[in-house]
């Protein structure tokens, strides 16, 4: 699970705790889950506000599934007017309840009052971690990758019952580029190809929490499909506390009425990847054979990642890989090699079929077009309650900032050398996929005016639900 962030100040931590804490709380063995977050901006009140979190959410994991807890990120969970669980308001539930609640105060004021001061003049007793963060600049510092949290056990839940929890702030020079998001996300993929090497990774922006605690479950029906192997499954991007009649669009959803094609477009938060599928691989040449050389030169320098990549490409789980449970401190180093930010400059990531797309500002609609210009197909998933909510811009301003970036990276798509046109012809991007793109595109009207939208629709379905998701909620 990998959870991105780039402004303290833009994206308070406090904020980015709640979508960690939800998903660490998700229903699924936490022997097989791992939380990364990337921190772009490199500040130490980040990093403290996890290490605090991660305390908390030794008190909080257990609650939620204790008492089958709905809600799981606990900003929205104690912000409604009567919370309840299901199975009923005990005493006893009301009790510990009031107990989180006034343990996540607690968290929520030492963060704020940590909020403008110095690192030092914080209550904490390992200031020896926050030392690696003295006279850093934002765009001018070493790799800091810490390991806050190590799960050494195999219980489903209870104090010890917690998912890996690492910190990641990849190098950054001013003389490498560092691709914004996309470089983040390619980072966040090689240090846990080497730590833990998961055969699927979720991706989430740091302002939208799990609201299903289900989800993993949701995914795993579609990804361990036997009938059809999928490149990516994403859900939904919805919203809390928005605007009545959203008149800046944020609600709207797109992708609707194309999963008969080669399915929805991946939207950069909320998806499901295949680690194979990001590594490069095709439907069609599904072994993975490669040798110790081209791994080398696909992926890097790094022996330790090209061993893990080869792995992944074959479809090995992380149990069947050199990197064991409880082992995850032992790989910092080579986790810090790969996140370095000259490792790229002999390697393909960020070009074509290798890791997220350079080349836009939407390196998401980049990346999916090209998982499916490989051939592979995707699924929209969209189950109730709905999987993940976000925080959408409530101004003009900033609502009009994103859609510019938007508007310019898909531009950016339609002139180079990856548009969908060109892959229909060169690649497996199948013609009707590839009016879907050039619909989106925001800054082509005058092709997507000229698309009848019967050639959109036709032959496809609708979305996913839970009507292929047969999942028993248990209560615990």
């Amino acid at each position: 699970m990998f959870v991105t962030t780039a402004d303290p100040v833009l994206e308070p931590p406090i904020i980015t705790v709640n979508t960690v804490l939800s998903l660490m709380a998700v229903d699924y063995p936490v022997s097989k889950l791992a939380c990364y977050v990337s921190d772009d901006g490199c500040s130490p009140l980040t990093y403290y506000s996890l290490v605090e979190a991660s305390k908390f959410a030794r008190l909080w994991v257990p609650f939620c599934k204790k008492y089958n807890v709905h809600v799981r990120a606990p900003f929205r969970y104690f912000s409604v007017a009567e919370v309840s669980s299901g199975n009923g308001e005990s005493s006893e539930f009301r009790q510990e309840c009031e107990k989180m609640k006034e343990e996540y105060g607690k968290l929520c004021c030492k963060i704020e009052e940590a909020t403008g001061k110095q690192p030092s003049s914080w209550d904490v007793t390992y200031s020896g971690d926050l030392a690696a963060f003295a006279h850093v600049e934002r765009r001018n510092h070493p790799t800091i990758i810490k390991v806050i949290w190590e799960n050494k056990y195999d219980t489903w839940a209870g104090e010890e019952g917690l998912p890996h929890l690492v910190y990641i702030s990849r190098e950054k020079h001013p003389e490498h580029p560092h691709h914004y998001r996309a470089g983040a996300m390619n980072v966040l993929t090689r240090v846990s190809g080497v730590m833990t090497n998961a055969p699927l990774m979720l991706n989430m922006d740091c302002d939208m929490y799990a609201n299903n605690p289900l989800i993993v479950r949701y995914a795993m029906c579609v990804l361990l499909d036997a009938r059809r192997e999928e490149g990516f499954v994403q859900f939904p991007q919805s919203f809390y506390g928005a605007l009545k009649d959203d008149p800046f669009g944020n609600q709207l959803f797109v992708g609707a009425g194309i999963s008969g094609i080669q399915g929805a477009f991946y939207g950069g938060t909320g998806c499901f990847h295949r680690r194979k599928v990001i590594y490069g691989l095709c439907p069609v040449d599904n072994t993975g054979e490669f040798s110790e050389k081209e791994l080398l030169r696909i992926f890097g320098t790094s022996i330790e990642f090209a061993e893990s990549a080869g792995l992944a490409l074959k479809g090995h789980t992380n149990s069947q890989t050199n990197t064991s449970r409880g082992r995850l401190l032992d790989s910092v180093e080579v986790a810090n090699q790969v996140a370095g930010c000259n490792y790229e400059s002999s390697s393909n990531w960020g070009k074509p079929n290798i890791g997220w797309q350079y080349g836009s500002t939407t390196e998401d609609v980049l990346t999916g077009l090209g998982i499916h210009t490989r051939g592979w197909s995707s699924v929209m998933c969209n189950p109730y309650p709905v999987a993940f909510l976000g925080c959408a811009p409530t101004g003009g301003p900033a609502s009009l900032t994103q859609q510019k970036r938007w508007a310019t990276g898909l531009l950016e798509i339609l002139i180079s050398g990856r548009n969908p046109l060109i892959s229909v012809f060169t690649a497996k991007l199948q013609f009707r996929q590839c009016l879907a793109y050039l619909w989106i595109n925001n800054n082509s009207n005058f092709l997507s005016s000229a698309i009848p939208s019967s050639l959109l629709i036709a032959s496809s379905t609708t979305p996913i639900s839970s009507r292929s998701c047969k999942i028993q909620e248990s209560t615990s």
